[in-house]
């Protein structure tokens, strides 16, 4: 209990000393990346704003991929292959939302530039990697594990857009983006590993 305890007072003390502790020129990480993300802020237009709001939104909680999981699951034709995006997914969540985010407790860009207007609600979880970026690249990456081939290529694109609406948005650098790749693909496989697993146990057969 006492450890649980010292171990959130400690992600809790990082979090806020890390949101409070001075910007410094030599601190590149953080220089090189708003200076990225400001530069973004130049392509804002109304209209582009609203698609750019509207695409981000399709990637909260991953809803955009759990229906998509779902419908799969649903259709014989493609049921295993949704066993295999939601292995994918789960693994996403524990490795980057319950793992990842904490242990590395990166505060977010508009945390750092403050005078930034943000266009959508503030996330209240940190930074790095980028949840939205991971559960996409995850299913993108299952659905090519899988053989759809006829899927993966189309929810590539959409993954894309949906990685670069968090940065357009300003609510994750650009190393968040990769990190979101790197690990939402590994996700993906050690979803599959234990997918294929699976099927052996129960006999099935694999896409």
């Amino acid at each position: 209990m006492n450890l649980k305890y010292n171990f959130h007072h400690f992600l809790e003390y990082k979090k806020s000393f890390l949101e409070t502790a001075p910007l410094l020129p030599q601190e590149g990480e953080y220089i090189m990346e708003i200076q990225i993300l400001n530069w973004l802020q130049s392509l804002h237009t109304p209209i582009l704003d609203k698609i750019m709001q509207l695409i981000t939104h399709l990637g909260d909680m991953g809803i955009i991929w759990i229906i998509l999981t779902i419908v799969m699951l649903l259709i014989p034709k493609t049921r295993k292959s949704g066993v295999i995006m939601a292995a994918a997914l789960i693994v996403d969540v524990i490795l980057c939302n319950v793992i990842l985010k904490n242990l590395i407790a990166r505060v977010r860009p508009y945390d750092v530039n403050t005078a930034v207007q943000v266009l959508v609600a503030k996330p209240k979880d940190f930074s790095f990697p980028s949840g939205h970026t991971a559960a996409s690249f995850a299913s993108v990456s299952a659905l090519y594990l899988a053989g759809e081939k006829k899927m993966w290529k189309p929810a590539l694109a959409l993954a894309i857009l949906i990685a670069f609406s968090r940065m357009y948005l300003y609510v994750h650098y650009p190393t968040d983006i990769l990190g979101g790749v790197i690990f939402g693909s590994l996700s993906a496989w050690i979803g599959y590993q234990c997918s294929k697993k699976m099927f052996n146990i129960f006999q099935v057969e694999r896409p």
